[in-house]
């Protein structure tokens, strides 16, 4: 015979007597309302852009204007002479400091992101003895201001014969310690080894496996470096000032200020500075406008599994 087995009455649970626990949450502080930061962004967003209106409108006047101060509110607008007249000053010598400029920002930050992306890349890749050491003295190059080896490059270009020349501002700039530590950074994040050892595998050999994959895979840290130092040389001054003596080697930069001084004792160049600002700040917005894209895909890589 089979005895069933009796079952445990089960245990009633007491009622809780507890309260329902309530959604209390603080109320912000006013520092932290939507409003209070939409408003903190606003004004400085204001302060950031109110130089570049003051550039915008006062291009457009003349040395009366600028001297009396009616700066937003001029009698006319004078774009078109003040552009004419930029042109004409010492056969266009503007337009030439303008294409020194390119050359030495385009060029230099260009080949200057280049040696730095390889550069991380050695770092980030390959293992050899006193790497660590040598990155540190790396690290240690951007610890020390550029205004401060501005007189040893100096001795040195003079040693080597290429004082007052394209050279002399041109092979300075392909230097950037803190670009290498940038690439380096960027290297680890964005190169797997996976990917290089499969290269390796498929017979590619190490500058095919850079310049192919490590280079591409690279590309928004190469863009991040190459704005850093494009803009940099771009606003460079006390470097050309120290070099160059020839004023058809100068850079806008030291152009617009050898024009400047000048204003004191000829006031009809106020016109002419103001407005070769205003074109002078052109290639930097240009470049950051058309090379965002670059961040915004840098930015995404990796969220896609």
């Amino acid at each position: 015979m089979s005895t069933a087995t009796p079952t445990r009455p089960r245990r009633r649970q007491a009622p809780s007597h507890r309260p329902p626990a309530l959604d209390v949450r603080r109320p912000r502080h006013w520092s932290m309302s939507r409003a209070t930061v939409n408003s903190v962004l606003l004004l400085a967003t204001l302060y950031m852009l109110l130089p570049l209106l003051w550039l915008l409108t006062a291009s457009a006047k003349n040395t009366g204007d600028l001297v009396s101060g009616r700066t937003l509110t001029p009698d006319r607008w004078h774009l078109g002479e003040n552009l004419a007249n930029l042109a004409a000053v010492g056969d266009g010598v503007y337009f030439r400091w303008y294409l020194n400029s390119l050359l030495y920002a385009g060029g230099g930050a260009a080949l200057c992101a280049l040696i730095c992306v390889a550069a991380g890349y050695a770092f980030h890749v390959y293992g050899f003895s006193g790497k660590e050491k040598l990155f540190g003295l790396v690290l240690l190059g951007v610890l020390v201001p550029t205004t401060a080896l501005a007189l040893p490059m100096y001795l040195l270009a003079s040693q080597v014969g290429i004082v007052n020349s394209f050279w002399a501002v041109f092979l300075p700039s392909l230097v950037n310690p803190f670009g290498v530590y940038l690439a380096r950074v960027f290297c680890g994040g964005y190169i797997p080894g996976e990917v290089l050892e499969a290269a390796r595998t498929d017979g590619a050999g190490e500058l095919r496996t850079f310049w192919s994959i490590g280079l591409r895979m690279v590309m928004p840290g190469f863009v991040t470096i190459f704005l850093f130092q494009f803009t940099a040389i771009w606003n460079n001054f006390f470097l050309p000032l120290v070099m160059l003596s020839d004023t058809q080697l100068f850079p806008v930069s030291l152009g617009l200020y050898a024009w400047n001084a000048q204003t004191h004792a000829f006031p009809a160049y106020y016109p002419l500075v103001v407005t070769g600002s205003l074109l002078a700040v052109i290639p930097l917005i240009v470049a950051f406008v058309a090379l965002q894209r670059f961040w915004k895909a840098g930015m995404t890589a990796g969220a896609v599994k």
